[in-house]
């Protein structure tokens, strides 16, 4: 199984940062956001991904190119032909295809333009800017026992966000603004989907948290995965030094795999 990673926003609002990298490539621990969202899924056998990449893409594909560079001792023999040799080389069990799906195009647009390297199967989705402990197998279990075109991880952040209404059966039945008399349940990525869903997006201009999920909604065929775990955003510098901060006291909670 395949997940699809959104990676090409601007990142405007942590611009402290991503002036100079993609937002997904910012770094926690030494690693960027990125690594950790692909270890958590790794650590559920999830181990083929696909970037959907664009600002500042480049900056993607050199570091997964450079991957033992970054990650293992390296000696650099100048009197042996420059020869390069990498000691404890650490290796991930990936499968990693960055695609450029454009400096502009909309999320749904993003995920239209990768359709061919998906396949006629079920995927993964979510976000380059967010970390949690989902558990990712009862995230699929719950997309099969539902039986729909997509299934939405969500969460009770408890701030003003757009929000979601689930029905009793499991299905997603609104998406509206926050309100105060309710649970505040909010979209978190961490997705499902079969390949039905690249019939409900147009184009590079299409918003993928707008019409696409609405008509999914509409159509019955999105149902939510309720987390209640560990889940954080990286939108702010705020929040990456929330993160930051975690990730030093050797209790991330976003942490599930072995080192």
């Amino acid at each position: 199984m395949k997940t699809l990673i959104l990676s090409g926003g601007f990142g405007t609002r942590i611009s402290e940062e991503s002036a100079f990298k993609p937002k997904p490539m910012i770094e926690i621990g030494e690693m960027p956001i990125l690594w950790h969202i692909m270890k958590g899924y790794s650590a559920y056998g999830i181990n083929e991904f696909i970037i959907c990449a664009g600002y500042k893409q480049h900056i993607i594909k050199e570091w997964f190119a450079n991957y033992f560079i970054h990650t293992s001792d390296i000696t650099f023999d100048f009197t042996n032909g420059n020869e390069m040799i990498v000691h404890n080389k650490k290796a991930e069990p990936w499968k990693v295809t960055v695609v450029d799906t454009g400096l502009n195009t909309m999320t749904g647009g993003r995920i239209k333009r990768v359709k061919d390297y998906v396949g006629d199967e079920t995927f993964m989705l979510t976000y380059g800017d967010a970390v949690g402990d989902i558990n990712i197998t009862e995230l699929l279990k719950f997309h099969r026992k539902h039986g729909k075109i997509g299934t939405m991880s969500m969460y009770n952040f408890g701030q003003s966000k757009g929000v979601v209404d689930i029905g009793a059966d499991g299905s997603i039945t609104a998406f509206r603004e926050k309100s105060d008399f309710d649970g505040d349940l909010i979209n978190i990525g961490f997705m499902v989907f079969e390949p039905q869903i690249f019939d409900y997006i147009d184009g590079d201009n299409s918003i993928f948290e707008r019409e696409p999920l609405n008509d999914l909604v509409a159509d019955n065929q999105l149902a939510g995965y309720v987390h209640k775990g560990f889940w954080q955003c990286m939108d702010t510098k705020r929040e990456k030094d929330k993160l930051e901060e975690l990730w030093a006291s050797g209790h991330a909670p976003w942490k599930v795999w072995e080192d």
